[in-house]
């Protein structure tokens, strides 16, 4: 099987009697390479879940939007995604360097249709990729263990009414959040996140 079942998967299983379909959903839909019809759902996405394990065992779970085809495919086992400007607790990001075991929710509510890809995450401040994502701040790669499709029946079928402002493009002044504003030092007038960022006219 591509994948190994945990003790408490497996009791679960049973306990729905669906031993029979997990092993023949692992054997028939879970793989380990990204395929091309993976990178073509991949790369059209403009968002996604993530969820991530900090040092003591706590999960975490954030969504990540950007422009169609922010997370690229690299090869056939690794994909990479950039870290923008957020709340500065970098949890995410700080959960990734204490753990690394990252699981991936892909959704296409339009067409109903989601991916899961779970894997070992890395951050790096310092990489090529940098150059391709204005104002990125890190850029995530994930090498894949398990990219599958899983069961549409309960994707709500909603349609894209704009994508956020915020999302950093070239050539473009990215404006600062509201609630930024809110928090500036009221004794020097600094924002107390995003020093990249200058105050909108």
């Amino acid at each position: 099987m591509p994948k190994d079942f945990t003790d408490g998967q497996r009791e679960v299983q049973a306990q729905a009697d669906s031993l029979r379909l997990a092993d023949q959903m692992a054997e028939k839909a879970v793989h380990a390479s990204i395929r091309e019809s993976d990178r073509l759902f991949i790369e059209a996405r403009d968002m996604f879940f993530l969820a991530t394990v900090d040092a003591d065992g706590r999960a975490n779970c954030s969504y990540k939007g950007g422009s169609p085809g922010f997370v690229k495919v690299l090869d056939e086992e690794t994909i990479a995604f950039p870290i923008y400007d957020g709340n500065g607790m970098f949890m995410t990001a700080g959960s990734i360097v204490d753990n690394g075991e990252v699981g991936l929710l892909f959704i296409d509510f339009e067409g109903q249709s989601r991916m899961r890809l779970n894997g070992t995450a890395s951050l790096h401040s310092s990489d090529d990729l940098l150059s391709e994502y204005p104002e990125a701040q890190f850029i995530v790669k994930v090498k894949a263990r398990e990219v599958f499709v899983n069961c549409p029946r309960y994707i709500h079928k909603l349609e894209l009414v704009e994508r956020s402002v915020f999302v950093p493009e070239a050539g473009t002044k990215t404006p600062i959040a509201d609630w930024k504003l809110r928090m500036i030092d009221a004794g020097s007038g600094d924002l107390l996140s995003s020093k990249d960022h200058t105050l909108p006219e």
